[in-house]
C-alpha cells in the first residue's frame, strides 16, 4: 500500500492510500479526488487525467510511452512534468507521491 498526495491547482490536497498494481488514475477515482476525469476509464486514449509529477519522483514515476506522449501533446498546459495518472503504476517505491493538478481537463 502506497500513499499518493494530490494537490488540486488551488493547493487543497488529498492523501488517500492505493494498493500497488493500481494506477494513479485509479487511486484518484476511487477516493473521490477532483481533477481527475478519467473519461477514458484508464485507456490513455483521453488525457483527463493529465497530472504533474513532482520533481523528485520524476524518475520513480517512470516515462512516457509513445501512446501517452501523443496524448499529452493534445492537451493543455503540458510541462516537461507531465504524466497521464492512468500511465503511473502504483509500487511500494511510490509511497509518498505527490503529483499536482492542472487547473482544468480537456
Amino acid at each position: 500500500m502506497a500513499k499518493i498526495v494530490f494537490v488540486e491547482h488551488d493547493g487543497t490536497t488529498h492523501e488517500v492510500e492505493a494498493d500497488a498494481g493500481l494506477s494513479v488514475m485509479e487511486a484518484a477515482t476511487n477516493n473521490g479526488v477532483p481533477g481527475i476525469d478519467a473519461d477514458c476509464g484508464g485507456m490513455c486514449a483521453c488525457a483527463t487525467c493529465h497530472c504533474y509529477v513532482n520533481g523528485e519522483w520524476a524518475a520513480k514515476a517512470g516515462t512516457r510511452s509513445e501512446d501517452e506522449a501523443e496524448m499529452l501533446d493534445i492537451t493543455e498546459h503540458v510541462t516537461e512534468h507531465s504524466r497521464l495518472a492512468c500511465q503511473i503504476e502504483i509500487s511500494d517505491e511510490l509511497d509518498g507521491l505527490t503529483v499536482s493538478l492542472p487547473e482544468s481537463q480537456h
